[in-house]
């Protein structure tokens, strides 16, 4: 910016080396980078060697910073430069987590950026819904509400049926911004609430970390588990349901539990049972932290290492989290009544039982200790058998549920109760979704485990028994791989950064190696740079690839919101059908207010959120008579059907059908659950599945098909008026584009129904019930 020569005195102002003068005359007849490089060979010259220092540099342009902008960056690297190794190491790191914080966040945009700012699958309509009530009427009147547009005629009660944890989150967010006078509708907080959470998992991911192996490893855990698919799969912007909240939750609670073993300190207890409160009040699946940190303090004691610090942690941790979390209503009593807390009344009770030994010990002579302890132990166990049993007999002590039989036996809830089953999360998990949703972790992951073993202490123990009891849920239900990806980025981390440690170290460096003599390390070592370069090689590569693959699988897999569909047209445009948005705008505009809707439960959050009609079942499932009443409605013949939807008082009946454009999740390939779950009551007893197989046993529609599944009410509900359709090009009319066949049954009338609306693309449809004729009907 100088135009005229001038003349500036250099003074070293650094922390670094002095300058061999304090004052060295320079003149500049322009600043630029020669006349720079100039003024930096000059002082050189001056010193009598051939190096500077950076910080030198720094303030040479510090000196001429009154005759130009490069001031103001000059202060700032100078500044920088002035702090010590320690501040550098420190400002890389919050550099470092700020950066994987932002990309957490922004990652998990692109369902917003492609569509627009909408809520995503169906629970999350239901949690939208009642976080708006919760927002409009205050907490009481949330707590109290009864909600008479779910389950027709039986109604629900919201405010004892639910984890409240994440409308808690989303009212109290909204509040602060209203009262800060930043207005915010509710529905974006409840959108992006998800990607803000995956946020702070990435610092308290760093943090627990950090507390298991250092903070190379943390760095490496939270910048991995900021873009792993496997939790990014529940954590999307517009995926408002509990599990976002809720690793947050978990990890959390893990770190202050590892806090609490590490110092024994009450405080770091008491905190952990807050971070398990909050836990408890967003997600049921706190089950398994109540199990896992029992179990910890279960192998500590078999392995003699249980201390003081144990005691203390596990039972203050226990005593206040159980009186915590009892103040839940949909959690109550459970804590102290149900089979799947049971091992932590256990394990507490045991730990009493310890501490009072070891007090006794201390009292007593080793002989009258040892058989006052033998017997008290045998007294006790069969106490605590008998109270069991007797308890359990009495139905003091609940069974296990349903859900956590089938996580022990995987064939439990399809033999015994399919509305379990027939939910596609609760499915065990493929082989090739450990690799989609995990990547490179998938190797990582035994060599992060063989580090934990190598270093054995008390909180490696805890991190090895959540991997390997995650790696198991995880394989009989593909729901719970948002609980593994954790723990294997953590794993990874662990990894990955003792991988690079290690050979880092090996790498030649001009300025500390040039003193030795490199044949005799050679001779020792052969090829140690070569190899150490290889290793590292290899490691970025890996994280480039984890990079890429996870980006894609965010962007095309668990991106695209089920309330919006997208493909691609032959010209390569984005073609979108919009139909389910469409329909419920038609059932909210063109029914009257108290219409009753009756469809699959897959749909009833959607239907009350988006349509406000009342629904006959929705997604809570907790009545299963009523859903099997859907179900024989829907696989029963027209006229059975019409007295079972004349005694549910149905006005409205809405189908999805995928068949015209081929979306594959639709009605009919969701129908042998219909069947099943419908012939699983006494009323259903005449449903049988194998009447809607063909002869040679397969589920078909076209003219193969069985005669019942060709007559049924869900086939003439999506097959009315196709036969008469062309759906592609070199085909015939009534071509089926998901099931690629030609339907069965193509001439047929409804008698009992009314077609009321169809969307664009066929994919909604919907039929109003008729009602009695006057004279009767034949």
């Amino acid at each position: 910016h100088c135009t005229s020569p001038f003349t500036v005195h250099l003074k070293s102002t650094c922390r670094g080396p002095k300058l061999a003068s304090p004052s060295i005359p320079v003149r500049l007849p322009a600043l630029n980078v020669e006349w720079l490089n100039k003024v930096i060979e000059r002082v050189c010259i001056h010193r009598g060697d051939h190096s500077i220092s950076f910080s030198h540099v720094i303030s040479i342009c510090l000196a001429i910073s009154g005759h130009g902008k490069i001031a103001d960056m000059s202060v700032s690297v100078a500044r920088l430069l002035r702090l010590t190794h320690d501040k550098q190491e420190t400002f890389l790191k919050i550099l470092i987590l700020a950066l994987a914080a932002v990309v957490s966040f922004s990652s998990r945009l692109f369902a917003v950026i492609r569509f627009e700012s909408v809520i995503h699958e169906f629970d999350p309509y239901f949690n939208y819904r009642t976080t708006r009530y919760l927002t409009d009427e205050g907490y009481y009147n949330f707590h109290n509400w009864f909600d008479d547009r779910a389950w027709y005629p039986l109604g629900r009660i919201i405010g004892g049926t639910i984890y409240p944890g994440l409308m808690l989150t989303s009212a109290l967010i909204h509040r602060i911004l209203h009262f800060v006078h930043f207005t915010l509708h509710v529905r974006e907080i409840c959108v992006f609430l998800a990607p803000l959470f995956s946020s702070f998992t990435v610092l308290i991911t760093y943090a627990l970390t950090k507390e298991l192996k250092d903070d190379a490893a943390g760095l490496v855990a939270a910048s991995m588990i900021a873009i792993v698919p496997g939790y990014i799969s529940r954590s999307v912007a517009g995926s408002y349901d509990n599990e976002g909240i809720a690793i947050f939750c978990m990890l959390f609670t893990y770190y202050l539990w590892i806090k609490a073993v590490k110092s024994g300190n009450v405080c770091w207890s008491v905190l952990c049972s807050l971070g398990y409160f909050y836990m408890v009040s967003s997600w049921g699946g706190y089950v398994f932290l109540i199990n896992l940190i029992p179990l910890h303090v279960l192998v500590l004691i078999c392995t003699g290492r249980f201390s003081s610090k144990i005691y203390i942690a596990y039972s203050t941790f226990y005593v206040i989290g159980t009186i915590l979390s009892m103040q839940i209503p949909f959690v109550g009593f459970q804590p102290v009544q149900t089979s799947e807390h049971m091992m932590a009344f256990g394990v507490f009770g045991l730990c009493q039982i310890i501490a009072f030994a070891n007090w006794l010990r201390t009292r007593m002579s080793e002989e009258n200790f040892q058989f006052l302890f033998r017997s008290t132990v045998l007294f006790a166990a069969c106490a605590v058998a008998m109270s069991v049993i007797v308890a359990s007999y009495l139905g003091k002590i609940a069974p296990w549920t349903g859900r956590f039989y089938s996580l022990l036996d995987p064939s439990y809830a399809k033999n015994n109760i399919p509305i379990i089953a027939s939910v596609s999360e609760h499915q065990p998990t493929a082989w090739s979704s450990f690799y989609f949703d995990l990547q490179i972790l998938v190797f990582t992951f035994p060599v992060g485990l063989y580090v934990c073993f190598k270093e054995l202490n008390d909180h490696n123990i805890f991190i090895i028994l959540y991997a390997l009891t995650s790696i198991y849920f995880a394989g009989v239900m593909v729901r719970l791989m948002l609980v593994l990806a954790p723990v294997m980025c953590i794993l990874g981390g662990v990894a990955l950064s003792s991988i690079l440690i290690t050979f880092m170290k090996n790498l030649d460096s001009t300025s500390t190696h040039a003193r030795h003599d490199k044949k005799e390390k050679e001779r020792n070592y052969p090829y140690k740079n070569e190899v150490a370069q290889a290793v590292i090689t290899i490691v970025a590569v890996f994280f480039f690839s984890y990079v890429y693959h996870c980006t894609w699988a965010t962007s095309e897999a668990y991106s695209s919101p089920s309330i919006v569909l997208s493909a691609h047209g032959g010209d390569g445009s984005t073609i979108i059908f919009d139909d389910f948005r469409e329909a419920y705008y038609w059932l909210r505009k063109n029914t009257h207010a108290e219409a009753k809707i009756m469809s699959w439960w897959d749909y009833g959050y959607q239907i009350t959120a988006m349509a406000n009609r009342t629904v006959i079942v929705d997604n809570n499932t907790w009545n299963n008579t009523h859903i099997s009443r859907v179900g024989q409605a829907m696989s029963s013949k027209e006229e059975d059907a019409y007295e079972i939807m004349r005694e549910l008082d149905v006005d409205y009946v809405l189908v999805i059908f995928g068949g015209v454009i081929g979306y594959s999740s639709d009605d009919i390939n969701k129908f042998l659950w219909m069947v099943r779950i419908g012939g699983s009551t006494p009323e259903g007893a005449h449903i049988k599945e194998m009447d809607y197989f063909s002869k040679s046993g397969e589920f078909r529609v076209d003219r193969e098909g069985s005669p019942t599944m060709l007559n049924c009410l869900m086939y003439k509900l999506c097959y009315y008026r196709f036969g008469g359709l062309y759906t592609q090009h070199g085909q015939v009319t009534g071509f089926d584009r998901v099931r690629h066949a030609e339907i069965g049954n193509k001439d047929f009338e409804l008698d009992f129904l009314e077609e009321a609306y169809t969307t664009e693309h066929w994919i909604v449809r919907i039929y109003k019930v008729k009602p009695l004729d006057n004279r009767g009907h034949k």
